[in-house]
């Protein structure tokens, strides 16, 4: 292992990460928006594009809602609300009644920000009538496991929710609504991002925007630039990681082994189906070993497979930082059993940042000696 070589491809995807950051791309979305009655945010970014909000608009009413660990230091008057992601908790259920809450009371002729991140659909909820939390937990965890993209993913979520898909602004009564949106879903459909929580319904009497304000792409151009301007030479820049992770492997193993010295850029959200009692690890510590296996033995090569909100499944890794000599006794195995995390954490091969005020979706950077 080349620590040196280790820590630039690191350095390079943490650039990524860092242009994407929910604060910096809030504020330059804001820079000439009018003042809002209320801003609510929801998702994994929601604490830094709040921030944003009020380093702009100053003491505005507010309402966080966010991950557990997520909520940073926001200012005393706003209203944070923590909750379980990816299977949603009784605090889901308090968040979503709560956004709901907000909008309703909103008088005529007011207006709304609503600042929108990944993580959205399981942090906030507000279940259909029949529905319970039990139902809605029982849904995540076999969606979760089935190998599913997001969105068909969030397409059965938004059946059993009264916020999701135009849901929660059917309840605002207000002159205008804009939404600002971190995406974390492929081709950036707003109607898939947080399952729809801030789409306009039909025949909506109010005005309404969607805006996204930072993407993949915006992660991955970044990345491409950090590299580049380290002399490295930018061999791919793509969103090609949108499949099973064992076909990624597969298909991306060869080309990182041939690989001429320089950087790969790629970006995606990878699928994976869970065994029945799976270990420790995530959907980008399972890639990471997977890829692991394929460039066993290749020398030069360092891969960081990352989640760019800094959190890897039920874990606090983002991912794993891998090259030729990762790949050892017990890695099948762990593999197979969805233990990745115990496998990489053996190896020292972790990639641990903590939360980044952001969530693209995933970030891979290969770089070659």
């Amino acid at each position: 292992m080349d620590p040196r070589r280790h820590d630039t491809a690191v350095a390079i995807w943490r650039a990524g990460v860092d242009a994407a950051g929910g604060f910096v791309a809030t504020r330059a979305a804001l820079k000439d928006a009018r003042p809002p009655d209320l801003v609510l945010a929801v998702g994994k970014a929601a604490a830094a594009m709040m921030q944003a909000a009020l380093d702009r608009f100053g003491p505005v009413p507010a309402l966080v809602v966010t991950k557990d660990g997520h909520g940073g230091t926001l200012p005393g008057h706003v209203r944070l609300i923590e909750a379980a992601h990816p299977v949603p908790d009784r605090r889901s259920l308090v968040a979503g009644r709560a956004l709901r809450g907000a909008v309703e009371t909103m008088a005529p002729g007011s207006r709304l920000l609503l600042l929108v991140s990944g993580g959205a659909s399981s942090l906030a909820e507000d279940p259909v009538a029949g529905c319970t939390l039990k139902d809605i937990a029982a849904l995540n965890r076999e969606l979760l496991a089935g190998g599913l993209d997001i969105g068909a993913m969030n397409a059965r979520r938004s059946r059993l929710s009264r916020i999701k898909s135009g849901g929660l602004l059917c309840h605002f009564r207000g002159l205008q609504a804009d939404v600002l949106a971190i995406s974390d879903v492929p081709g950036d459909d707003p109607g898939v991002i947080g399952s729809g929580i801030g789409i306009a319904p039909d025949g909506h009497a109010f005005g309404h925007t969607f805006r996204i304000v930072a993407s993949n792409a915006t992660a991955r151009d970044a990345a491409a630039r950090a590299a580049r301007a380290r002399g490295l030479h930018v061999l791919e820049n793509q969103e090609a990681l949108h499949d099973d992770l064992n076909a990624l492997a597969a298909r991306w193993g060869p080309r990182l082994r041939a690989m001429n010295p320089g950087a790969i850029v790629l970006g995606g959200e990878p699928t994976l189906v869970l065994p029945a009692n799976p270990g420790r690890g995530g959907r980008n510590q399972a890639l990471a070993l997977a890829l692991a296996r394929e460039i066993a033995g290749t020398r030069g090569l360092s891969v960081v497979v990352g989640g760019t909100d800094g959190s890897d499944g039920p874990t606090d890794a983002a991912g794993g930082i891998v090259d030729g000599t990762t790949w050892g006794a017990g890695a099948d195995s762990a593999l197979a059993s969805a233990d990745s995390g115990s496998c990489l954490q053996a190896r020292n091969a972790l990639l641990i940042t903590g939360p980044t005020g952001t969530n693209v979706m995933d970030l891979l950077v290969a770089l070659r000696a």
